[in-house]
């Protein structure tokens, strides 16, 4: 069981990194819910094959790596490394997780992403008050 989620969710990084629906359909169920780590959540595998075909006219995905999976009877748990560019020239990379419910048919019926940044600092590092950087706080 293992071996075929594994599979399943190589190929869902294949197509974003192919920019090809190579069967969303077949691995989401109808009513399937994805949580992007940012806010954004689709509602059924209609809406998600839209936004995937609608994201992949503003940007392109450049790597997507897979570190490493936990799996429980329901579950499967994903550690990967993201990387992609936007078409106004913005480059984002971060790592993650994602948290995948399956059904009973062995398809996502849920996906919730975990963001965490890359640019890591430690803001204790000139002593016991904290230092933190200027600027937004990236929350994933």
């Amino acid at each position: 069981m293992a071996e075929k989620r594994e599979q399943i969710i190589r190929l869902w990084f294949d197509m974003w990194l192919k920019a090809a629906d190579l069967g969303i359909s077949d691995i989401f169920s109808a009513d399937a819910v994805y949580t992007e780590s940012w806010g954004p959540e689709y509602r059924g595998a209609a809406a998600i094959r839209h936004w995937f075909e609608e994201w992949n006219t503003r940007g392109r995905v450049l790597q997507w790596d897979i570190k490493q999976f936990f799996h429980t009877d329901s579950q499967t748990v994903v550690e990967w490394y993201f990387k992609n560019t936007m078409n106004s020239g913005t480059v984002e990379a971060f790592e993650g997780m994602s948290l995948i419910r399956w059904d009973q048919e062995g398809r996502i019926c849920a996906l919730k992403e975990f963001g965490c940044n890359e640019n890591r600092y430690d803001p204790y590092q000139n002593g016991p008050v904290p230092q933190f950087r200027d600027g937004a706080a990236m929350w994933f």
